[in-house]
């Protein structure tokens, strides 16, 4: 059947002759769709959103030019909108981003409560000496001194276990911590 006939066909309703053009041109199309966007998935939606045009506009279908022709043309055109939709999108990001409003005080309620059990476990993974030493620093509010002396231990190792217990709770909240802050 030539391609007159098969558009003649299509322009009547003929699902088969639908289905034929669609199996002849889908692969070829996706390929070339896909070298344009250089990714599959959207590829396959444009040129599923071509046959599905192809077969809404059937009756009123007029081509200047082959059906090879205006399926390429009319991918394409579909593939450069993605493009240019892509990148509108990638633009208006930050303004919509900025534009957010902050977070509701739920919200603020569930990040602390998040906050306080990471803090929890962050203390909990502490080896022991160096938890008990933070504990009675941070928790109790002990001088160096006073916890030297609790501990019978000096206080340059005071201060060592604290500089551990800081830098692994550090380590631990970063996901909850501003880059700014420091414990």
């Amino acid at each position: 059947m030539d391609e007159r006939e098969l558009l003649d066909r299509l322009r009547r309703g003929d699902e088969a002759a639908y289905e034929t053009i669609f199996r002849q041109w889908y692969a070829p199309l996706v390929a070339a769709t896909t070298a344009l966007l250089r990714d599959s998935g959207p590829a396959e939606e444009v040129v599923q959103d071509v046959m599905l045009e192809l077969w809404r506009r059937r009756e009123s279908l007029t081509l200047e030019q082959s059906l090879r022709a205006y399926l390429f043309q009319a991918t394409r055109n579909r593939a450069l909108n993605h493009l240019r939709r892509l990148r509108v999108e990638t633009r208006g990001e930050p303004t919509i981003i900025a534009g957010m409003p902050t977070p509701a005080p739920a919200d603020t309620e569930v990040r602390e409560a998040e906050l306080r059990v990471a803090i929890q476990a962050a203390i909990a993974s502490l080896p022991d000496r160096c938890r008990e030493v933070f504990e009675l620093s941070r928790v109790q509010g002990l001088k160096y001194s006073e916890i030297a002396t609790a501990l019978g231990i000096s206080v340059k190792t005071v201060e060592a276990q604290m500089g551990k217990a800081l830098r692994v709770m550090r380590e631990q909240l970063a996901p909850w911590m501003p880059e700014s802050d420091t414990l």
